[in-house]
């Protein structure tokens, strides 16, 4: 991937992970409601959850931050699964809006794509 090119990959990951981090807080509801019942304190996670994409989002703007934002990022998306297979399994609604069950199942793969995505950005650049 050229310079420039990475450059505006890098840009365009930081817009979208700060923008869904911060969606977090304006509108917690999709987030809560794709939310394991196993698991407890589904507020405070949605938030947690929300403060690490703003996080890892800003963490990719500067080279000494960079690669543990990635790292962070990566984990973030992992972590975040279960939420995207609980949703697709028992086939909940994002807040009020009632999803095709085949886009669903299409989120799935899209954490592969985000997580090579951040990837990208684990290595070095080159000097």
């Amino acid at each position: 991937m050229t310079r420039p090119v990475r450059t505006i990959s890098r840009w365009v990951l930081t817009l979208f992970m700060v923008a869904a981090g911060v969606n977090h807080f304006v509108n917690p509801a999709p987030y809560l409601g794709m939310m394991p019942d196993a698991l407890p304190a589904h507020l405070a996670l949605v938030d947690l959850s929300g403060v690490a994409e703003i996080l890892g989002g800003l963490g990719l703007i500067l080279p000494a931050t960079r690669r543990l934002a990635a790292w962070g990022l990566i984990a973030l998306f992992v972590a975040v699964f279960p939420a995207n297979l609980n949703m697709a399994l028992n086939h909940l609604p994002l807040g009020t809006t009632n999803v095709p069950a085949w886009a669903l199942w299409a989120r799935l793969p899209l954490q592969l794509v985000l997580i090579a995505w951040a990837y990208g950005f684990t290595r070095r650049d080159a000097a």
